[in-house]
């Protein structure tokens, strides 16, 4: 039984006792609600004192729940399941005053995507200002997470999957993209791959990395020439240095130019793809993040999938759009 002097059951400290149970320590439960350790464990102390009962037994590693601890993750989880409700009813409600938005875009998608969002936006709120950014996926991700913008679509997800709504918009594979004349009938592919210039995205980007890694997964080892940050300068480079890629049809996109002077095909190993996500804080912009993942959706079936058809048709069916 708890002294009435003890420390009441609050959010916060809630919050910090999911956050420890999920990670299993202390630090990372701290960084996974992006708060210090010490404050997260003054929380948990706070939390004790309140039920009366230790919660972790803090001689395991990673952190194992108490049986008291236990019984509090059942309620904990309703408990902020609950506040998450209203806090989005409460802000679905207050939405038609919203005064300012602030959104960003994957570079893959800016041109097609930016212009029907901003418009969208602007339908449902008539004196909102809309500030739209565009960038990699990575620099959006820490500019969501930062505060510095409201819903950002993205190629990764925050690592926070509490805190964060990530609703599945696309999947694309991976291709091929090699100079014109490169690839021979007849002979075998990778053969005449590894005699030709590999042009690599950066490692410091996240399709560069998500390439590096699927590449060395199948064992297919490149020696590095060179490596771009741009779509358009990869397949630039593809065409001047008569070489060969790995890309999206979405970045492809946005490097149509050089269509006339290079091939696009299945890449010839084990295939594999990538999404793309709408991103917002759980709980803060009620049904917004789910209308305008519909918006993102109808666009890129009306527009994008049939300009990719146009453009290399017999990749028309290539990019999936994912259904609600």
């Amino acid at each position: 039984m708890t002294n009435k002097n003890s420390p009441e059951l609050t959010l916060r400290g809630l919050r910090a006792f999911v956050s420890v149970k999920e990670t299993g320590s202390v630090s990372d439960g701290a960084t996974l609600i992006g708060g210090s350790s010490s404050g997260v464990s003054q929380q948990i102390t706070a939390l004790e004192q309140s039920v009366g009962a230790k919660l972790f037994d803090r001689k395991t590693r990673p952190l194992k729940l108490t049986p008291a601890g236990q019984m509090l993750q059942a309620h904990a989880h309703k408990i902020l399941e609950a506040v998450a409700d209203a806090q989005a009813q409460l802000s679905e409600h207050g939405l038609v005053d919203l005064p300012k938005l602030n959104l960003a875009i994957i570079d893959d998608l800016d041109a097609s995507l930016t212009p029907v969002l901003v418009a969208s936006l602007q339908q449902r709120f008539r004196d909102c200002f809309v500030n739209a950014y565009s960038g990699r996926s990575d620099h959006l991700i820490d500019m969501l997470q930062q505060r510095e913008v409201d819903i950002c679509v993205s190629a990764t997800v925050p690592a926070d999957v509490n805190g964060f709504h990530s609703i599945p918009i696309v999947r694309e594979p991976f291709i091929l993209v090699t100079a014109a004349g490169l690839l021979r009938d007849g002979e075998d592919t990778i053969e005449q791959l590894s005699h030709a210039p590999f042009i690599q995205y950066s490692e410091a980007i996240p399709i560069g990395r998500t390439i590096t890694q699927h590449l060395k997964r199948v064992r297919f080892d490149m020696p590095r020439r060179f490596a771009l940050e741009a779509t358009r300068s990869v397949i630039a480079m593809v065409v001047q240095a008569g070489g060969w890629t790995i890309t999206t049809p979405l970045n492809l996109l946005d490097a149509e130019r050089f269509i006339p002077q290079i091939e696009v095909s299945h890449v010839p190993f084990p295939a594999f793809s990538r999404q793309i996500y709408l991103i917002a804080r759980t709980g803060e912009l009620g049904d917004l993040p789910d209308q305008l993942a519909k918006d993102c959706r109808q666009l890129v079936k009306n527009q994008v999938v049939t300009r990719l058809a146009s453009i290399v048709p017999h990749m028309a069916g290539a990019i999936e759009v994912i259904s609600d």
